[in-house]
């Protein structure tokens, strides 16, 4: 093993990359969780290119997976005052689900070619995430992957978007497919908080380590993980004639993150070199590794937030979904709560004024 080494950005003295060497190319020893069923979020089966169909292939051959394909019909249908759409809804909505399900049944004849299990499915149902959720729950999927909605979330929480929602609801962890670049032994990175902050429970990290590990594996890539931690400084003692504190108080900091992190990385053969610790907010420090080593996968959890808290803390997940230009894998707690009802809402049906 090399002595110890530091990639700067200099905030003074104080590197705000800390790095230890280290090339090993060993594999984690953490648990595996099997994945044994994927469900496909089609948004457009007319669209030509499916970023996430072909993705989902290359892990669903490598994990031994089922897929399913799955679209959800969420147009609401206009009546008027004779009911007159009404009379006649059965035989549009089952012309218009078996319309969807030819072109998913065109999608999934090229997974079967190369060997994957596929079904397709196609509900009317409204919103689209609870429709995934439940569809997910049905089938007892171990993973949800979909298509990242292509415009700028500008405030979030705010604002529905299906890809938020999904993030947020979704007990199964999700797979937001954001880049058309296919997985060639790509780079997971784990963004992992071992110390817990705004009041995560303790099994979030193992969660995030143990499906991180699995999509490593499967994809032959190599793994590695990121705490962003952010320091204090004792202004008061940091006098124009001793600045010594201050930097002591930096340093200080940056080796508790640095035993917090390998406290948490005790069971995973995930060498120094990987281990990345970040003086900076969460949010900025997973996109600036991200970048930094061309990251295929940011595997992250997440807590699903509401009312005035969610509004002003937000969400580290959502926070950088934006900033990210490769996929994003975000899982849940273990008793994270599905709170979708089973039962489907069917059409919406609206009356048109008189």
């Amino acid at each position: 093993m090399r002595a110890a080494r530091v990639h700067t950005h200099l905030y003074g003295r104080v590197p705000l990359f800390y790095r230890t060497a280290g090339h090993a190319e060993g594999w984690h020893d953490a648990a595996m969780y099997p994945i044994h069923r994927i469900l496909v979020a089609i948004k457009d089966p007319r669209a030509r290119s499916h970023a996430a169909l072909d993705k989902t292939a290359l892990l669903a051959r490598a994990l031994g997976a089922e897929v399913c394909l799955f679209h959800a019909i969420a147009d609401p249908i206009y009546i008027d005052a004779a009911g007159t759409m009404a009379q006649v809804y059965p035989d549009f909505e089952q012309g218009h689900c078996d319309w969807y399900r030819q072109r998913l049944e065109s999608l999934a004849r090229r997974l079967r070619r190369r060997g994957i299990k596929t079904s397709t499915a196609v509900t009317w149902d409204f919103p689209v995430c609870e429709s995934i959720i439940r569809q997910a729950a049905h089938i007892e999927a171990d993973l949800i992957v979909a298509e990242c909605h292509p415009t700028a979330h500008h405030a979030p929480w705010l604002v529905r978007f299906t890809d938020w929602e999904l993030l947020r609801l979704s007990p199964v962890p999700v797979l937001l497919v954001k880049s058309r670049r296919g997985y060639h032994r790509p780079r997971i990175l784990a963004a992992l908080d071992p110390t817990h902050a705004s009041a995560k429970p303790a099994d979030l990290d193992e969660e995030v380590l143990r499906y991180a590990g699995t999509v490593t594996d499967a994809l032959h890539g190599t793994l590695h993980a990121v705490h962003a931690y952010e320091p204090t400084v004792d202004c008061a003692a940091d006098s124009p004639r001793r600045r010594v504190p201050g930097r002591v108080t930096l340093v200080n900091a940056a080796w508790r993150a640095r035993s917090v992190l390998q406290e948490a990385l005790r069971s995973n053969d995930i060498p120094e070199g990987r281990r990345h610790l970040v003086p900076l907010h969460p949010a900025q420090a997973i996109e600036e590794v991200a970048r930094e080593i061309d990251s295929g996968i940011v595997v992250m959890g997440a807590m699903s937030r509401s009312g005035l808290s969610r509004l002003l803390i937000g969400n580290t997940a959502e926070r950088v979904l934006d900033q990210l230009r490769c996929d994003v894998l975000v899982v849940k707690p273990r008793n994270f709560r599905n709170l979708i009802a089973r039962q489907r809402r069917g059409v919406q049906m609206i009356a048109l004024p008189a």
